[in-house]
């Protein structure tokens, strides 16, 4: 009789099993996440040795200050470290709860800073790497440029597809690279978001919508890669990312811009900026004016809360 009072019943044994089992997978499910998710970490950090000179100090994440990033779209192959066509430059402001987004069109004349020449704004990844173009940048906008963020537009492709493709607003119907683009809502795959992004001669606004369109499908990225869908796909999604995608912000950097900076990325501003084109010694070039560059200057640094001391 003692034996059959400490019996369990069936039911209780049943669920045990089944607990057990799903804690186990759990485990091992987060274990080779964490894993996946730090191999593509160490594969995407890569820093460099530069002191912003528009800044006294640092900027410090834990401390929740304004913050700026380079986001530089790169067409590199193998054996060529490629131009950065893309230039985006990102102010984060906990503060003001925005981000604003800034496309500095590729063709944009300025002095290439540790090069000794002006040229076209997109020659300074060419020169000197991400360091070159965060002087440049840094100069032109007269702002900190505190991290970058480097994508391999050629492997572009395969982060659309790890998240499995994004959807955008398209305004302009063309056909480009096979594939053609109405207007209105449309679904781009790794195939075709590519050709999405870099057409521009058909465009009758050339680079600028262009840089619209580059916006929209990071934006875009970036949504699906935070949705709970494609979790089940991180494996995909951290290969992708590992391969395409260098930037010098560390992991416990990433995690308090997570931690603090989240809720500012839900109001998105772009910033234009405009100028004239013209031809110099036979090379088309975009010349912004001092008035033109002078207010962009003011709205970046605005939304950094930078003063006159923070820069001395």
């Amino acid at each position: 009789m003692a034996r059959s009072k400490t019996r369990k019943p069936l039911w209780l044994k049943v669920t045990t099993i089944v607990a057990l089992v799903l804690f186990i997978g759990i485990a091992i499910y987060g274990f080779i996440f964490y894993r996946s998710l730090s191999s593509a970490l160490n594969d995407i950090h890569e820093p460099i040795d530069r002191k912003s000179d528009k800044r006294v100090e640092e900027v410090t994440l834990e401390k929740k200050q304004p913050f700026s990033v380079l986001m530089l779209g790169v067409d590199e192959r193998k054996g060529d470290r490629g131009r950065s066509d893309t230039m985006i430059v990102l102010t984060v402001n906990p503060n003001q709860n925005s981000v604003k987004m800034l496309s500095i069109p590729r063709d944009t004349r300025t002095e290439i800073v540790g090069h000794g020449t002006v040229d076209k704004i997109n020659h300074a990844y060419a020169f000197g790497g991400p360091e070159m173009s965060m002087d440049s940048v840094e100069n032109f906008l007269d702002i900190p440029i505190d991290y970058y963020m480097k994508i391999n537009m050629e492997g572009f492709q395969e982060i659309v597809e790890a998240v499995g493709g994004v959807t955008v607003n398209n305004n302009l119907d063309f056909t480009y690279g096979g594939s053609h683009f109405p207007v209105g809502e449309i679904t781009l795959d790794g195939s075709n978001a590519l050709d999405y992004i870099q057409m521009r001669k058909q465009d009758p606004n050339g680079d600028f919508r262009r840089q619209q369109r580059q916006r929209l499908v990071i934006q875009g990225v970036i949504r699906k890669g935070a949705s709970l869908n494609s979790i089940t796909n991180f494996g995909s999604i951290f290969e992708a990312l590992g391969s395409n995608v260098k930037t010098n912000l560390t992991f416990s950097e990433m995690v308090e811009i997570q931690k603090n900076y989240k809720s500012a990325s839900q109001n998105i501003e772009h910033v234009t900026i405009s100028g004239k084109g013209t031809m110099i010694d036979g090379i088309y070039y975009l010349q912004v004016p001092d008035q033109e560059k002078q207010r962009v200057q003011d709205i970046m640094k605005n939304h950094l809360e930078l003063t006159k001391a923070d820069q001395q």
